[in-house]
């Protein structure tokens, strides 16, 4: 049996957003925006080389388990089981959240105005904010144990969420460099439009066709929870798998208070596909 996705007779793109639409994700609900994955690991060449596996991402593995490092790190915090923590997991952040989607568009309207009312009212700190494709991925993939983000489709079709276009004030950051538009691999020339071109190439070519599946079994299939996400690495905070969380059954309005509060700031698992 051949599913129209393994002959290549639709798009990656397409495909991904099928299962997000299949696990309940939409562009309505800034709590389950669509989610697709980081798909390069490359923001610092001159020139995109789409036939080399080391330009890509590892898609077998969710950004927690990016680096060896970090992976034991994450592995360490589960079978510590912190103490402020109320349950075993790897992860206390969402790869995709109210905040993360509108931080990522947070140069276009309605989203700019969403952002704030997330934030309190205001921008965040300069340096905080989405600035540079580059940094965001170090961060995500390295850098920071507190940030497990993937991506939007906006990455891959959108040049105009890169910009600041309407010229809103973000502040500097703290070596002077005033916030502007997004800072951009050198292999996109500072051009959004070549961004978004070779970052679609990308997730289209035959390296991440050959193993997209992978992410799609972390994100949407059976490495999503169980002994199998154990496994992966790939284990959150068990408030972020909201179908398995009966809010019908907490008589505790502040405790099913706390629990909607947690899933609308921090993130919800896509429903199993």
């Amino acid at each position: 049996l051949s599913f129209p996705w393994q002959k290549r007779e639709i798009s990656n793109f397409d495909y991904l957003m099928y299962l997000n639409t299949l696990a309940g994700r939409s562009y309505n609900d800034y709590m389950q925006y669509p989610v697709f994955p980081w798909v390069l690991a490359d923001y610092h060449s001159e020139i995109l080389n789409l036939t080399n596996p080391h330009t890509f991402r590892d898609l077998s593995k969710p950004m927690g388990a990016q680096t060896v490092e970090r992976k034991r790190k994450f592995i360490q915090r589960f079978n510590e089981v912190e103490k402020n923590l109320s349950a075993q997991c790897h992860y206390c952040t969402h790869y995709s959240s109210a905040i993360i989607v509108a931080s990522y568009l947070v140069r276009m309207e309605p989203f700019t105005q969403t952002f704030c009312s997330l934030q309190g009212g205001s921008f965040d700190v300069a340096d905080r904010m989405f600035h540079s494709v580059k940094s965001t991925w170090e961060s995500a993939s390295r850098d920071n144990m507190s940030d497990v983000r993937e991506l939007i489709p906006e990455f891959f079709y959108l040049p105009e969420f890169l910009t600041n276009a309407n010229h809103f004030e973000f502040g500097c950051m703290q070596d002077g460099t005033v916030l502007g538009d997004v800072q951009l691999p050198p292999w996109a020339d500072g051009d959004p439009h070549k961004f978004i071109h070779l970052h679609r190439e990308a997730l289209e070519s035959d390296y991440v066709s050959a193993h997209l599946h992978h992410w799609i079994d972390l994100i949407f299939g059976h490495k999503q929870h169980g002994s199998a996400a154990v496994e992966a690495v790939n284990t959150y905070h068990p408030y972020f798998y909201g179908d398995k969380t009966d809010l019908n059954n907490i008589k505790d309005p502040l405790i099913k208070s706390t629990i909607l509060g947690f899933i609308s700031n921090f993130g919800q698992i896509p429903k199993q596909v």
